[in-house]
């Protein structure tokens, strides 16, 4: 008893102190209490929140309650403290553990209806959203957008093995759908058409044989019976014409 009393005084001499301008003793007083702050931490600690987060979450929820309490009020600083530092480890899990993170009032009624299923499982049953809607007094829709709202709260990596048939076999991410670039390249084509249809036929047919099928000048020239320069003229004066057709398309 001698001891928490003398403990009481101290804190009490400290929180004067630092009300008196004194940093140091502010300091001090949080040094005091960053045990507490640890304990308090780790009783929140979950698989999915790292421990580190957690401490420095509590440590803030130290730091106000040194700054907040008067102990001309009549109790003591670890009473203070010890609501303050949880009520800023709920909040921590309130507002900032959630991957994606719905509206106000919804994320209110989602914290909400996770409690009322917490408390309604301990009959050994999952309750129901009409029940769970009873136990709230909301709409059962209302509930069941909640649950949904839930489902956000993490984001599973696409690392992770897709069980099938029982077996892990691929990861999500090889077995979801990627984009598909054979559109891209039907657009550009669909638009190259457009294009050179002002060009007229042996221009085109050039133009063909060398992006379509990767053929040589002389190869072309061989083809439709001209000279090489007279292929290479012919490509050039074609490929200008449709980059202005091109800026012209732009600008529009």
């Amino acid at each position: 008893m001698a001891a928490n009393a003398q403990s009481r005084r101290d804190d009490e001499r400290l929180a004067r102190r630092y009300r008196g301008g004194d940093r140091r003793a502010r300091q001090t007083l949080i040094e005091r209490y960053l045990p507490l702050a640890r304990s308090l931490a780790k009783r929140y600690h979950r698989a999915s929140e790292p421990l580190d987060d957690l401490n420095q979450v509590a440590s803030i929820g130290l730091i106000k309650a040194v700054d907040r309490w008067d102990p001309d009020r009549g109790f003591t600083f670890s009473t203070y403290a010890v609501p303050t530092i949880i009520g800023e480890l709920r909040r921590h899990f309130r507002d900032a553990t959630w991957a994606l993170r719905p509206p106000r009032d919804l994320l209110e009624l989602t914290l909400a209806v996770e409690k009322a299923r917490q408390s309604l499982s301990a009959t050994g049953r999952e309750p129901s959203a009409a029940a769970l809607a009873a136990r709230l007094g909301e709409s059962t829709e209302a509930v069941v957008e909640a649950l949904q709202a839930a489902r956000t709260r993490s984001i599973h990596s696409l690392d992770r093995p897709a069980h099938i048939d029982g077996e892990a076999s691929a990861t999500v991410g090889e077995l979801t759908g990627q984009e598909d670039g054979g559109y891209e390249q039907a657009e550009a084509r669909t638009t190259i058409e457009q294009m050179t249809s002002m060009l007229d036929n042996r221009a085109r047919e050039m133009l063909r044989l060398r992006f379509d099928h990767d053929l040589l000048q002389t190869e072309i020239a061989a083809r439709v019976g001209c000279s090489q320069m007279h292929v290479s003229r012919v490509i050039r004066d074609s490929l200008e014409k449709l980059a202005v057709l091109g800026s012209e398309q732009r600008c529009a």
